[in-house]
This record gives structure tokens, C-alpha cells and sequence, in this order.
């Protein structure tokens, strides 16, 4: 067999196809109207995600531009708006030493915070082996999230308005969780004091952490611009 032979053959190009010519004094077909809402013929998934109702946009962002920018230059003698602090992240991490006998666990944790914050958790894994707690490299631990823009103010606007009121005997945030650096942590106890878990389908009560990320020079900045987010710090004096 030659060496022609094993070549493929090109394929004849196939002949166009001629539409009959329209007989003079024929009307023109009308196509059917298309019905509303419904999209083009062969538009994009992009388009039609774009026709969709867009969310509104966050409240406390809307909050920030016009209310906490104008009085934080105010208290602080700020000649720059780009000088006043903002957030710039929320991270929620959750511990689970349980992780290393009840793989389950893992599962239920990722759901309550995928839950909590509308946003994929990411599993964290150890970075080194430590005998005595039966922990090798690379296994689970825990799950945290990072939000910002938007998924950001949402979750904050839920913490600090709807989630951290529902906590039984509550007396206010401790302002002792600033780091030094313009940044605050705080532990919540419970997950169900989201209103968007619910009671009856979790397997057991799982604190964890939020640290919110501000680029504020020291903890006073930091501290004003929370509670001029309505951050609910316990009162001194």
C-alpha cells in the first residue's frame, strides 16, 4: 500500500443549497411574534443571565459612601475621602478537631457556612504532622470562607443586624478583639442564631470565627468605623 493511499481523501465540498426564487405578487412569510420574555434565537447564556432582575445593591455599602465617609473626616480631621478606613475583607473559619474520627463532620460544617454566607467554603489542612494529637500533613482540619464586595456587606449587614440580636442575653460585642493593626475578631458560639440554618437539620451546635480585615492605621479607626456600622461594642464607662 503506498504512501497516497494512507492519506485521507479531502471531502468535496458540499454543494449550497439555492432557495427557490419568491413568485412576483407572493407575500413574504411572517414569522411568529416571539413571545416576551423569551429569548432570541441564538442568544448567549451571558444575555439572558444579564435580562435577569439584578440584586440590590448592598445597603452598607450605600451607608458607607454617603454617611461614615463624611463623618469619619469630620472626627478624625481627614483631608482625603481615600484616607478614610474601609473593610477590605470577612473571613469565617471553623475549627474542627473532630474532623479526624467523624469525617461526616467536615460535610455538616461546610454546608452551615456555605449556608451562612450564600458563598463555596474552602477545606484548610494541617501543615505539618504533630504525633500526639494523631494529626499527619495534609489532613482536614477545617473549613473557612473569605467574602468581599458585596457578599461582604451582605453578611455583615445579617451579623451585626439580624443574627447577633437573637443571641439569648446579649450585652454587646467586646472590644477587646483588635489586633493592634486596624483589624477585629469575635467568635460566635452557635450557627443557629442564622436565621438561615435551620434548627432541625444540623447535627450539633459549631462556634466559629470572624475576623474583619480594615485598612485602618490602629485600633481606634478601626474601632470607629464598626461602630459607625452599627457594630454593637458594649458600652464603656
Amino acid at each position: 500500500m503506498t504512501q497516497d493511499n494512507n492519506q485521507a481523501q479531502p471531502q468535496a465540498a458540499r454543494p449550497r443549497r439555492e432557495r427557490a426564487p419568491r413568485a412576483e405578487g407572493q407575500p413574504r412569510r411572517e414569522r411568529a411574534p416571539r413571545a416576551e420574555g423569551q429569548p432570541r434565537r441564538g442568544a448567549a447564556p451571558a444575555a439572558e443571565a444579564a435580562s435577569e432582575e439584578k440584586a440590590p445593591p448592598p445597603r452598607l455599602r450605600e451607608t458607607y459612601r454617603k454617611e461614615i465617609v463624611p463623618a469619619m473626616m469630620r472626627e478624625f480631621q481627614f483631608t482625603n475621602p481615600m484616607r478614610v478606613p474601609q473593610i477590605k475583607k470577612i473571613v469565617l473559619n471553623i475549627g474542627l478537631g473532630e474532623a479526624l474520627t467523624n469525617p461526616r463532620s467536615m460535610e455538616n460544617a461546610t454546608r452551615d457556612l456555605a449556608t451562612i454566607t450564600g458563598q463555596k467554603p474552602v477545606v484548610t489542612r494541617a501543615r505539618k504532622s504533630i504525633a500526639n494529637f494523631k494529626l499527619r500533613q495534609g489532613n482536614p482540619i477545617g473549613t473557612s470562607v473569605t467574602l468581599r464586595g458585596p457578599m461582604m456587606y451582605y453578611f455583615l449587614d445579617r451579623l451585626i443586624n439580624t443574627a447577633l440580636p437573637r443571641i439569648r442575653d446579649f450585652r454587646g460585642i467586646p472590644r477587646g478583639g483588635f489586633d493592634g493593626r486596624g483589624n477585629f475578631s469575635l467568635g460566635v458560639r452557635e450557627q443557629v442564631i442564622f436565621p438561615e440554618i435551620d434548627y432541625n437539620q444540623i447535627d450539633r451546635f459549631r462556634g466559629f470565627q470572624v475576623t474583619i480585615t480594615t485598612t485602618a492605621r490602629n485600633d481606634a479607626e478601626a474601632m470607629r468605623l464598626l461602630e459607625l456600622f452599627g457594630m454593637p461594642f458594649v458600652r464603656q464607662g
